[in-house]
């Protein structure tokens, strides 16, 4: 088993971010600090990229300097892939990223290989397609959903037919510790395979709810350069670990409402 342990810094800041490693001594480091709404980073592109670059360079730079026998599990995203040439995708398609937080998690993603490749970092970078469920933020669609629901018959969405790749974040989580666990350098998607829509994520609420929803689009909330559907293939995970996902959409749904319900 992997101890985990906790400690406040900015990791903006080189030093505070090599004191926090070196104070912890770790033998593992999972990075997944990141400005990671692409609505936000739309409105911020500038400094979307600056930071993101940044809390990677300066978390890689502390791991080599202070625990470089250490595995980092850096949390990358499946935004990087942009528009697929195919379905599903894996870990040899090319990066095309469509919006300024796909493009920092690309650069971040590329920074993370070289590391591996020239500083021989065990950075294992780990691709999370869309990872749902009990606790996020409204912000994030699901949540929002949800949330909505919770509160009355009407549900307000963007494109209620672009299709994501769901994963619940319990799942997404194990993935993460078996990668740990594995500790060779390397990419890995952590993907479900499957997709839903926003439409069909709404009338699942719904169902699970027991309630007639109206369904609103609102094109304001609909994004330039929307990718029409991301589906990944989490098979180089599963041989390497053994890994595939365990909870079903529905469950993840019915927690995220409850949740929902009780705030």
């Amino acid at each position: 088993m992997i101890g985990l342990s906790r400690a406040d810094a900015d990791l903006r800041d080189a030093a505070a971010a090599r004191r926090a490693v070196a104070a912890a001594a770790p033998h593992v480091v999972y990075h997944l600090a990141a400005r990671a709404h692409v609505g936000d980073a739309w409105r911020d592109p500038g400094g979307t990229l600056q930071d993101n670059l940044l809390l990677a360079f300066n978390v890689l730079e502390a791991v080599a300097g202070e625990a470089p026998g250490a595995v980092v599990v850096a949390a990358g995203s499946s935004e990087v892939y942009g528009p697929p040439e195919r379905l599903p995708v894996t870990e040899d398609a090319l990066l095309r990223p469509q919006n300024p937080y796909a493009v920092s998690k690309a650069a971040a993603d590329l920074l993370g290989g070289f590391y591996a490749d020239a500083r021989r970092l065990r950075v294992v970078r780990a691709r999370a397609f869309n990872h749902v469920g009990p606790g996020q933020d409204p912000s994030y669609a699901v949540a929002s959903f949800a949330q909505q629901v919770a509160a009355g018959p009407v549900v307000v969405t963007g494109n209620p037919d672009t299709r994501r790749d769901y994963t619940d974040v319990r799942d997404v989580v194990r993935a993460y510790r078996l990668l740990a666990e594995r500790g060779l350098p390397g990419v890995f998607n952590v993907c479900s395979g499957r997709t839903a829509s926003a439409a069909e994520l709404v009338a699942a609420l719904g169902r699970i709810a027991g309630v007639e929803l109206e369904h609103r689009v609102d094109a304001a909330l609909v994004r330039d350069h929307e990718v029409p559907e991301v589906r990944g293939s989490y098979d180089a995970l599963r041989a390497s670990t053994g890994w595939a996902p365990e909870i079903r959409l529905e469950q993840t749904l019915a927690d995220a409402l409850a949740d929902a319900r009780g705030r």
